[in-house]
This record gives C-alpha cells, structure tokens and sequence, in this order.
C-alpha cells in the first residue's frame, strides 16, 4: 500500500497556499496581454473570468470533499467519469502548470536580477524544491510570509492608481472575441485555488475547510484584481496599460524609486509564492497519475521521513528549468490557460455526476462552467491552442501505447 501524505495543513494555511499561488501569476503577468485583447473593457473580461472560475472552484471544492485525496481533477475523473477523461484533466493540469512555472520563475528573474533573468529563475526552482522537500507546513508558512509581504504593495498600488486623474487613452472598445480571449487570458489568475484540492490529503476536514479555503481565496483574489483593473484603466490607460512590461509600476513617475522598488520586491516575493506552490501541486498531481500507472512508478514514492512526494518534485524542477531557459513569458500565459481551462472542463463534467449536491453547487453551474471553460479555451490565441492540443494529443497516444503494451504483456 502507498505510503500516504500527513493531514497538517488548517482551512487558514490552505486559503493562504490558494492566494499566494494566484496573485503571483495574475498581478505581474497577465494584465497587459488582458487589455492588450479587451482595451477598456479589461474589467468585463476579469468579470467573465472570475465567473467562470467560481463555477469551477464549486465544482472543485465539490469534488475534494467527496474525494479528499492527492490529484485533483485527474483523481474526479478517473472516479467518476473513467480513466481517459482522468488522464486528461491530469496532463493538461502537468503540462499548463509547467508552462505557468516556468512564466513565474522568469518573472522573478526578470524583477530581482535584470539581465540575468533565466540564472536567477532556475536559482529559484532549485531552492523552492528543497522548500518543498522539507514538507507542506513547510511550504504553508513560506507562502504565508510572501502574501503578507506582497498584499500591503498591492493595496498602495491601487490607492495611488485611484488617487491619478483619469485617462481613458482613447481606445475604442474591443469586440466581443477580445473581450473572451482577454477573459481567457485572465483564467490564468485565477487557477490557484487548484492547488487547495491538490492538497486534498494534507488538509484536515477536507469536507468542511476545502470548499471554505477555496471559496475565501478565490473572493479575496477576485477583489484584488478588480480594484487593480479599473485603476490601472484609470490611471495609465488601456493603450498605455497593453504595451508596458510591468504594468504596475506606470501608475508610479520615473523618479518615484522608492515606490518602484517597493513594487519590483512585491514582484519577486510574489512570483516566489506562486512558483512554490505550483511546483508542490504538479507534483502531487504527477503522484497521483503514477499510483494508478499512467505515469511511472517511480513518480508515486513518497519520503517516510518528510512526507513528500520526492521524486515527482525533483522531476517537476527538472522539467520547469527546462521549458525556462527555452521559453518566453507572455508565450506561456496562453499555453498555461489552455491547459488549465481544459483541466476545469473535466472537473465540471465530473461534478455533474454527482447525486449528492451540496447549495453552493446546483447542477446548472456545473453546466455553465463546462461551456465556459470551452468557449473561454478555444477562443485563445491560435498558436497557444494548437500548441496545446499537440501537446495533449502527445500524452494521449503515449498512454494508450503504454495501454496496449500492458494488454500484451497480460496476454503473454
């Protein structure tokens, strides 16, 4: 019998894992290509994310509590839909998470060391791995310390983009497929409360703290980012918004450094917490698949000293070095969504299948999140989807070789 993880972690900590892994990715990543897509209508798209992402969390939060173990959506739908959707959720989970770690450790480079991004970005993956490695609680308290870090910067940021004078840049508005693929883009915010059911056998009273955990950090989050949207709107604008690198910073003079190296730490510190627990989630995910044989056994071993999942973190670390010396930010941000936003489609499916409905996830959201995982998916870029899909269709054909050579050797 598999060596199982340790109930550690309160409803506290795992809101704390579920925030800090969102608002590194959506505050420094993902505003500019989102208003790039929607101009002013950038609070719309955050809008129709964040609806999309609360059918998704219910359908989560759902789920965990009737399935409180390691692997997410992969485990919902191996149990509940059969193993093909399961390894479905679970590799666009690996492959759309790796893409976001990898956008995260290039965001801290890009902060805390300029010009040495990519160094100071496998600097960080080596050093969150053995955070990772020394065990949840471990990885809880880190990830704590960085938002409350992180939250104050964000909350000054805000006060002094409502605080310019209003300038609309004079863009026309965007039509409705802008306003979806800025939609799209602006999932890849709001995804971290994924690594709350991930954690489904490291929290204690799953059937209560994770339906609680999940619903705090994605309102806290969805809060956040709506403030932010309307004020950078109001202060710089959504021409000027689209086209800057570190949006956050333009609502700042040139010569406020003081504030700027306010924000760039607030960066870093936040790329750090989403890159720690998105690292610990691709693992127990890979954990998870390799229990039931759709990755190797190896991935599955778990330290009897730490309870962790050692190999499945030392070969995700290993696997986001590589996509980060070969990879570019905003690139990511699509693939990442693509993956995240199939992975939710699976979870949606699955929690229709459900008899037992608890008032906070009538059936027809399951619905409404299914069809918006899908519209919001295929109307990203067109490179990030058919990237994407040939990346899936990779894993698809892989296990069902792995499948046939298991049928023959059982014939033999």
């Amino acid at each position: 019998m598999p060596q199982a993880l340790n109930r550690q972690l309160g409803g506290f900590d795992a809101t704390t894992v579920g925030i800090g892994s969102m608002i590194g990715a959506g505050v420094f990543v993902v505003f500019s290509p989102a208003a790039a897509a929607a101009g002013s209508l950038l609070p719309l798209a955050v809008a129709l994310a964040a609806a999309v992402a609360y059918a998704n969390a219910a359908a989560s939060a759902q789920l965990a509590a009737v399935h409180p173990v390691s692997g997410g959506t992969y485990t919902y739908g191996r149990r509940q839909l059969g193993e093909w959707p399961g390894f479905l959720a679970g590799w666009s989970f690996i492959t759309g998470k790796a893409a976001s770690c990898a956008a995260m450790a290039l965001t801290f480079g890009l902060y805390a060391a300029p010009g040495f991004e990519k160094a100071a970005g496998v600097a960080a993956v080596v050093a969150l791995t053995v955070v990772n490695l020394l065990g949840i609680t471990r990885t809880a308290m880190m990830t704590r310390i960085i938002v409350s870090l992180v939250v104050p910067v964000l909350a000054f940021v805000i006060v002094v983009a409502f605080a310019q004078s209003t300038d609309d840049g004079g863009a026309s508005p965007a039509g409705p497929t802008g306003v979806l693929q800025a939609a799209g883009l602006m999932f890849f915010a709001f995804a971290g409360y994924a690594r709350i059911a991930t954690m489904g056998e490291e929290v204690r009273e799953p059937a209560r703290n994770i339906p609680r955990a999940v619903f705090s950090a994605l309102g806290f989050t969805l809060a956040l980012y709506t403030l932010l949207a309307v004020g950078l709107l109001r202060a710089v604008g959504p021409e000027k918004l689209a086209a800057s690198s570190a949006p956050l910073t333009e609502v700042f003079l040139s010569d406020d450094s003081v504030p700027l190296l306010a924000v760039s730490i607030a960066a870093a510190l936040a790329s750090l917490g989403a890159l720690l627990a998105l690292i610990s989630g691709i693992a127990r995910t890979t954990l998870a698949m390799a229990r039931e044989g759709d990755l190797p056994r190896a991935f599955s071993s778990v330290s009897a000293r730490r309870a962790t999942p050692f190999v499945a973190e030392l070969a995700t670390a290993v696997v986001v070095i590589a996509l980060l010396l070969g990879t570019d930010i905003l690139t990511v941000v699509g693939f990442s969504s693509f993956g995240v936003l199939l992975y939710y489609a699976v979870a949606n499916l699955s929690a229709l299948t459900l008899s037992s409905r608890p008032w906070y996830a009538p059936r027809a959201l399951n619905v409404l999140g299914l069809v918006g995982c899908l519209v919001l998916a295929f109307t990203l870029p067109v490179q990030s989807v058919l990237t994407m899909t040939a990346i899936l269709l990779v894993g698809l054909l892989g296990r069902a070789a792995a499948v046939l050579m298991r049928r023959r050797r059982h014939q033999t």
